[in-house]
Formats: structure tokens, sequence, C-alpha cells
């Protein structure tokens, strides 16, 4: 599905990696941006590995009035606290994940009930995820009670050989119950089957009330795949992998460049 940008109604940005810069700030330029595309009568929303806690900052920030996504469009939400949508990850997939991961070297972030839980402060992202989920974890050291009502389970490695074992057992035990996907190359996320970019791109279309050929994605992992590959008009931003930027009919700069908003007013310039 390919369209043309004057056919654009709706733009649907990435948080990480996309829409803020490497220190997880809005630009000034990106925020100008999105004012100019949002004046010019095209909506604009976000969708997000993050919990709602960590998008709804970057909604406030930019006063989105759109449906928004969290969780990789699990979770549809309004800014108000109006939940739209909400899909957990199956029980018997959250366990049997955590039991895959277990010895592997990888830490488990587990969200559930508004709360990022964790196994250990002692991991170098700790930090960034603070600012990404706009909260502070509570340390478990069992992750069973929460496993029948978890919105994420992120494994968390800078060894990429331990994310590609556990995706290639996890889908192949969990590929037909569950999403799971790299939303950073240290993090590999599991959410619910329906809880996929592709998918909730065409919540947020339809909560929008334009069809997916009228809409815009910006991304720059994998995960944003399944959106990249329904929207009308894909854009990849210029620091995304190979299979990313194939998957695009744009390539911009990269979020550290203000590729989101060089993006923004080349639709509004082709319009």
């Amino acid at each position: 599905m390919s369209s043309a940008p004057r056919d654009v109604r709706l733009v649907v940005s990435d948080v990480d990696g996309t829409l803020v810069d490497h220190d997880k700030n809005l630009r000034p330029a990106t925020i100008e941006a999105v004012a100019r595309v949002r004046a010019a009568g095209i909506g604009f929303t976000v969708i997000s590995a993050r919990p709602p806690s960590g998008v709804l900052p970057i909604a406030d920030a930019l006063g989105l009035d759109d449906p928004i996504g969290a969780f990789n469009g699990g979770t549809v939400f309004r800014r108000g606290g109006e939940v739209m949508e909400a899909h957990l990850v199956p029980e018997h997939v959250a366990h049997g994940m955590l039991d895959l991961a277990k010895g592997s070297g990888a830490s488990v972030w587990l969200f559930a009930d508004s709360q990022w839980h964790a196994d250990t402060l002692d991991n170098p992202h700790v930090p960034r995820e603070r600012i990404s989920a706009d909260q502070e974890p509570a340390i478990v050291g069992d992750f069973a009670p929460f496993a029948s009502h978890a919105g994420k389970i992120t494994f968390v490695s800078d060894d990429s050989p331990v994310l590609a074992r556990l995706i290639e057992q996890g889908r192949a035990r969990f590929g037909d119950a569950a999403t799971i996907a790299l939303s950073q190359t240290y993090y590999l996320d599991v959410t619910a089957l329906e809880a996929n970019k592709g998918n909730g791109v065409e919540a947020l279309a339809r909560a929008a009330g334009v069809d997916l050929a009228q809409v815009m994605v910006i991304g720059d992992m994998p995960n944003d795949l399944p959106m990249l590959e329904r929207a009308g008009l894909p854009v990849a931003m210029g620091q995304a992998p190979d299979e990313v930027r194939a998957a695009a009919d744009w390539i911009t700069a990269s979020n550290d460049e203000d590729g989101v908003a060089q993006a923004l007013d080349r639709l509004l310039a082709e319009r």
C-alpha cells in the first residue's frame, strides 16, 4: 500500500529512537513541526513500546487529542484516561517466557497494573527506563504473581546473541500466541498477539475515522515493521537497520537530527 502525501490525514509516530532524541527529549523542531501538521488539519498521535505512564508526558507535551498506543498498541487510550482497548500477555506465555529466560543473563522487566517490576536496579538501562516509563521500578524476586496480568514483559541484555536465542525459542513455542520482537537492540518485548504496531495503527486509524491508506507512520526498529507494512506512507528513521529502511517509502534523518520534523515538513511541502 502506497499513498501520496496529499492523501494523508493521520500521522502515527513511534517514540524512542524516533520522536525523541537519544536523551529521551522532545526537540523544539519536532514540537513545532507537529504543531504545523495539526494546524494543517492532519491528525498526529504516537504508538510506543512504553507503558501508558511513559507515553503520557509526550502526549501532554504535544497536546495530543487523538487516541494513543502503548505497549506496542496493546493498550489504546486517550489522554484523559479512557482506555479503548487493552490486551494482556497470555498467562501461559508469560510463565513460559520467564522460564526460558532463567539463566540466560537477561534482566527481566514486567509491566502490570500500571507498575514497572524489575529483578534488579543493577542494570545500565534502568536510568533511561525511569525516563521512558516515567516511574520507579518495584524490585521483585518472583514474577509469577504478575504473570496473569502483564501488559508487557521485557528482557534486557546488551549481549545480542542472548536476545536472539530468546526470540528464536520464544517464537518457536509461543509465536502463535504472542508478539515477540525487539523494540531496541537491547530490549526484547513480549506482548499480547494483538499488541503489535500493525494492529495498533489499525486501531488508531479506526478511532480517528481514517483508512490505513491515509496514515503516515514513522519508526526505527523491527517492532515498527508491522505498522510500516500496513500504512499508506511508511517512513523510516535514518539510523534504522536495513530491514526497517527496506520497508519504508521515505527515509528521513536520525532522531538526533530532527528526523521526524524533517519528515513532517516534507509531508506538508508535498501536499
